[in-house]
């Protein structure tokens, strides 16, 4: 075992460079555990390949040798998707050097990426070239492309863009034998056979490991507005979003629910954040975003038209419009704080699901209710993209409770959460995947005929069973 070790170590150094193999406990540790902390594995090597090649080199060495292979971005994922196991014989294999950006094509519309780039740079490059790269996540400061469409990724555009597989119109990919499929084209239509590129996406790097993307480009508006509402009951949420699709169709961008306690966890954890009712506590808010290919004035006649509607309609109890760049940001500052102040307040138990809109707001107060019932004293922290369905549904411990209570209760918990959702006809997992946390879950919520297909096609692909092991697959 130990001489098996050693050859695959050397293929390794000799594919990358030794600089780039990781074999040391202390400087392998921030590539073994979770952004969230709670899972972390071991690994003979972490490599930083830069280039296809590089990948393709080291996914053959480990081919040849049996041992699992580990894809990880920028390692901010929230179910572990991208950790080792505890067996210690994986090679983590590391994008982050691949950071290039290989072309833009305005006339096309497409902007070619290496796996590694980050996307707030893959947005920056767009926007020198004067085009707009729509997807925006929390993370966008450190999460990779690869990593983005490895997830099906999907953010607070999804409402206007679409998530990342709507977005990917071509992929580089090393497969598990080392082989590479160059799949990089600009085109729209390609009917010429199984897409393979669609069944990457969202695959968490168990079919292949993505290296790069052609991905779709658009014009930069010429105007956009920024508003946030206080609403009075769930149910009047979903009303205002009608009006505000009604009234801005495509140009409306992001429709954020924020429930007034992640408002005031933010202002608690943050004071020197502006909130734009600081006087008011309202159960829930929404941030909407309207962007507009007219111009500011134009824009903004639309904006006030439809909030002065909702108002006069009783949909929304207050409203707040950005006069500036920097009130926009600030409050878009404040969504984006929520997930670091609840890591603050201690251990949640956190759901990623989606339901038809229509769904949505029964199944809030619904479900509410159910966990107060079964568990008195939790903390509901929901936010989350409900103009296309997505809610994140936050449980936290008791105000005068432990982070052990909730972790006891947490099983149980989860399961009736998704139960509900499931009855709905839901998912359990919007936009941030199964990885290792999710596995048993999918057991549970997959049709048998739904995991049997996916059994095939990942032994079709990776018939060692090499690629992300354990990873959406439970064993595979």
């Amino acid at each position: 075992m130990e001489t098996a070790s050693n050859t695959l170590l050397e293929r390794l150094r000799q594919a990358v460079g030794e600089v780039h193999v990781i074999t040391q406990a202390d400087e392998q540790a921030r590539f073994l555990t979770d952004w969230r902390g709670l899972w972390t594995g071991k690994a003979l090597a972490v490599v930083l390949p830069g280039s296809a090649q590089e990948v393709a080199a080291v996914v053959s060495a480990c081919a040849a040798c049996g041992a699992p292979v580990v894809p990880q971005g920028g390692n901010t994922g929230q179910v572990a998707g991208a950790t080792a196991d505890q067996r210690g014989n994986a090679v983590v294999l590391v994008t982050t050097r691949m950071q290039r950006v290989r072309s833009i094509d305005v006339d096309n519309a497409t902007i070619t990426l290496d796996a590694g780039c980050v996307l707030a740079h893959a947005q920056d490059a767009a926007r020198a070239a004067g085009m707009l790269f729509p997807l925006s996540l929390g993370a966008e400061g450190s999460c990779t492309i690869g990593g983005n469409l490895a997830t099906n990724a999907g953010g607070t555009q999804v409402l206007r863009y679409g998530n990342a597989r709507e977005l990917a119109l071509g992929l580089e990919v090393v497969l598990a034998d080392g082989q590479i499929w160059n799949g990089l084209h600009g085109l729209r239509k390609n009917n010429t056979g199984y897409d393979i590129k669609d069944l990457m996406i969202g695959s968490e790097g168990t079919l292949g490991i993505i290296t790069a993307a052609t991905m779709r480009l658009f014009p930069l508006p010429r105007a956009q507005c920024t508003a946030m509402a206080a609403v009075g009951s769930i149910h009047q949420v979903g009303r205002f979003l009608k009006l505000c699709r009604d009234a801005f169709d495509a140009s409306l961008t992001g429709f954020e629910l924020i429930s007034g306690p992640c408002l005031r966890l933010v202002a608690s954890a943050y004071p020197q954040l502006a909130r734009p009712f600081p006087q008011s506590d309202q159960p829930w808010y929404v941030l909407l975003e309207l962007s507009d290919s007219e111009g500011e004035d134009h824009a903004r006649e639309r904006f006030d038209a439809a909030l002065g509607d909702a108002l006069e309609r009783e949909l929304i109890v207050d409203a707040a419009i950005a006069q500036s760049v920097a009130q926009s940001r600030a409050m878009w500052h404040l969504r984006e704080s929520i997930t670091l102040a609840l890591a603050q307040d201690g251990k949640c138990v956190k759901h990623d699901i989606s339901l038809p809109v229509s769904a949505l707001p029964d199944f809030v107060e619904q479900t509410d209710a159910m966990l107060q019932q079964h568990f008195p004293g939790v903390r509901n922290f929901t936010f989350g993209h409900l103009g296309d369905g997505n809610l994140h549904y936050n449980v936290a411990r008791p105000a005068d409770g432990t982070d052990a209570q909730l972790h006891a209760w947490a099983a149980q918990l989860s399961a009736r959460v998704h139960d509900g959702v499931h009855a709905a006809r839901g998912s359990i997992s919007a936009e941030q995947g199964i990885g290792r946390a999710r596995t048993q879950d999918l057991l549970k919520y997959k049709s048998p005929v739904e995991l049997r297909v996916m059994q095939s096609i990942k032994q079709a692909l990776d018939p060692q069973g090499i690629l992300n092991p354990g990873v959406l697959l439970h064993g595979g």
